[in-house]
């Protein structure tokens, strides 16, 4: 089945392949970036699948345009998927009101903004697809990532109570959980300007292995991404990564044993 796609944050890693994998497959994809001009060897490569825009995620006139621009292309979207994303590194008492406010304004309030553009669209055909790229950091807290796990916790939320309202829409929705990828994320991470020394014992190991990520190559991703929306199956959430599914796994069995462990006592009659 031929799908249409709107794809965010495509210039590198996991939306870029994930653009070129669709377009490959002979799907029609609107590939969306800050600055089109990367996108241009795409484009030449897949002329018949593949268009570009121009699309920053934190100015809403340039996703309403991205929308519209995919209408104007291909008539419709089926996929909308919410990948552009960025990450920042600090303590909690080291992170500023305006350095939380730029994560949460591009891993929340930017996919909550396109998917509220998208669904009328998707309501009106009777079907679509919603995917969200969320991170083990949307189920699991690393020290010094607090507004990076503050915006992805908000996301799967999000995610957990529009598959409840979408409820025989025929739309669907759901958050993929990638693990370590080899797409620079790690390199570009910003760091707070602020610095408490007294936090380095425990922020240090991770902005360390934060900086060294990268492990599995994008296709992978693209892949997974392209047999879920290709597929009868539509699960809330999906890590993608054998280390994603150990870390959640591993997280998920601590987090049900401290549950239990915190459950009180009934009091003897």
């Amino acid at each position: 089945m031929t799908r249409r796609w709107l794809i965010t944050g495509c210039s590198t890693g996991l939306g870029r392949a994930l653009a070129e994998a669709v377009a490959a497959s002979g799907q029609q994809v609107l590939a969306t970036a800050r600055r089109p001009e990367t996108l241009e060897e795409l484009r030449e490569r897949y002329p018949r699948t593949l268009a570009t825009c121009a699309l920053d995620v934190r100015d809403a006139d340039d996703c309403h345009n991205a929308v519209h621009a995919a209408l104007a292309r291909y008539g419709g979207i089926d996929v909308l998927v919410n990948n552009a994303g960025v990450g920042h590194f600090g303590a909690v008492e080291e992170v500023t009101d305006a350095e939380l406010l730029a994560q949460l304004e591009v891993n929340l309030v930017a996919p909550w903004r396109l998917t509220r553009m998208v669904l009328p669209l998707m309501r009106a055909q009777g079907h679509g697809d919603v995917v969200m790229v969320s991170s083990t950091a949307g189920r699991l807290a690393y020290p010094g990532l607090g507004a990076h796990a503050a915006a992805k916790y908000a996301l799967e939320g999000m995610v957990d109570t529009l598959a409840l309202e979408l409820a025989g829409t025929g739309v669907h929705v759901m958050a993929v959980e990638p693990g370590c990828f080899a797409t620079g994320w790690g390199t570009s991470v910003t760091e707070s300007a602020a610095h408490v020394s007294a936090y380095e014992r425990v922020t240090g190991p991770t902005l360390a292995g934060t900086r060294e990520m990268q492990q599995l190559p994008p296709e992978l991703f693209a892949a997974e991404v392209l047999h879920l929306i290709a597929g009868d199956d539509r699960p809330i959430r999906r890590p993608i990564g054998e280390d994603a599914w150990t870390t959640l796994l591993d997280a998920a069995q601590r987090e049900h044993t401290a549950l239990l462990n915190a459950r009180p006592v009934p009091a003897a009659v």
